[in-house]
């Protein structure tokens, strides 16, 4: 599970930062990357990663603000181009639907692959879940509905103590898999093997939260609670909380705090205004520092692990070259 920044600017893209979206990269865990709104160029910075529009299978928008959405139709469409071919799903607030149809059916763009949308429910609530993962949205406070997504990995079960197999004379081959798969067994000699007695504790899954554009907002904190890593938007910097307020934004001293409240165990600082370039933009870290630590903010094209067992002590994995994608 990596999360792979393609853009942390905030409204109109700027020279180092293009508009927002952010990928989800489960290739490992389902073979595919899901996307975090898709900002203007959002295909372009795709060139500079490994990313390939074929293997994007699901799209959650935030909100529909044009720095959010504007780059989804050509995205859309390059999709057909490069070969993907399995149904793609699009999430987001009321009016989704509308936008994507209204702008391939006025360009006569075809798809060689089938749309499906889940417009959200205004109170949020589970918008998807499978055995592996659930994705639960909430509304926050924008001048738009505009919603975070808190992205659970479910729990995996223990690894199969082959040691203890062994001491009690279990042979290798499918009984190994019966264990595993929580069957308890009966050996030749009349030997009962509890599944229970040979498998390990549980492995915690994962836990990530994207929001939206939005204000300070209680409702992020209880979406966030306990997560691994928060991704907030950070437009404004220390000393302008009425001008965030106005403007239906956050400061990064009020995403610290929500971290902070949230108990999460890192937070990415993005939707960066241009008017934060080099040290000004590292002096919005800073000041969340002051409040919450393991803060860091983004840039384009950062790369990070989400290792398990991700707390407060626990800092991410930098990748600084890109991955090669994985066929299959």
């Amino acid at each position: 599970m990596q999360l792979e920044f393609l853009g942390t600017g905030a409204s109109v893209p700027a020279r180092f930062r293009n508009v927002t979206s952010i990928a989800l990269r489960l290739l490992d865990e389902l073979n595919s990357v899901w996307l975090f709104d898709v900002g203007e160029g959002t295909q372009i910075q795709m060139l500079s990663s490994s990313i390939r529009p074929r293997k994007i299978d699901k799209i959650f928008i935030t909100h529909l603000h044009g720095d959010h959405i504007f780059g989804l139709p050509g995205l859309l469409a390059s999709r057909s181009f490069q070969g993907g071919d399995d149904t793609m799903t699009i999430y987001g607030p009321k009016g989704i639907k509308r936008f994507v149809e209204t702008s391939l059916q006025v360009s006569q763009t075809h798809l060689t692959y089938p749309l499906a949308f889940v417009e959200i429910d205004p109170v949020g609530g589970v918008v998807f879940e499978d055995d592996k993962m659930t994705v639960t949205a909430k509304p926050l406070d924008h001048k738009i509905l505009s919603f975070g997504y808190r992205i659970d990995e479910h729990d995996m079960v223990g690894e199969l103590q082959v040691d203890k197999l062994k001491a009690l004379n279990v042979p290798a081959g499918p009984q190994y898999g019966q264990l595993k798969n929580g069957n308890d067994i009966t050996l030749a000699d009349g030997t009962l093997i509890k599944s229970a007695d040979v498998i390990g504790p549980a492995k915690k899954g994962r836990s990530v939260v994207i929001l939206g554009d939005t204000r300070k907002t209680d409702e992020a904190a209880k979406l966030a609670e306990g997560a691994d890593v928060l991704v907030h938007e950070s437009t404004y910097g220390n000393g302008e909380g009425k001008k965030a307020r106005n403007h239906y934004h956050a400061t990064s001293l009020q995403a610290a705090e929500i971290a902070e409240k949230a108990h999460v165990g890192r937070l990415f600082l993005t939707h960066i205004s241009a008017r934060y370039a080099g040290k000004s933009a590292s002096a919005l870290a800073y000041q969340a520092r002051t409040i919450f630590e393991n803060t860091r903010v983004v840039n384009d094209f950062d790369v990070f692990e989400i290792p398990y067992g991700e707390q407060t002590n626990s800092k991410p994995i930098k990748i600084d070259h890109v991955i090669e994608d994985q066929e299959g």
